[in-house]
């Protein structure tokens, strides 16, 4: 939950591994046909490791920025059928 006056967007440096993916994807950089690796041109090869790539940058950003756990507000305990709004009609 945010605080009043407080934007939900919350600022990491750990995104800026995000920046890589896009970088990988500038044509000039991989719009050759050499070297080959295993006989398959770089056109293609670098391609399938930046997929591997933007998994493994996009994994470690999640781990490193996911919350933790909150803990529910003390009170009374509510379940689903005291929350629905349409039970008392």
């Amino acid at each position: 939950m945010t605080q009043p006056g407080r934007s939900g967007i919350r600022w990491s440096n750990w995104n800026l591994l995000l920046l890589i993916p896009l970088a990988l994807l500038i044509t000039p950089i991989f719009n050759r046909s050499g070297p080959a690796l295993f006989g398959m041109p770089f056109f293609y090869w670098f391609q399938l490791a930046g997929v591997a790539l933007g998994v493994l940058a996009t994994a470690i950003v999640f781990a490193k920025t996911k919350d933790k756990p909150t803990v529910p507000a003390r009170g009374t305990d509510r379940d689903v059928d005291t929350l629905d709004e349409g039970a008392g009609r």
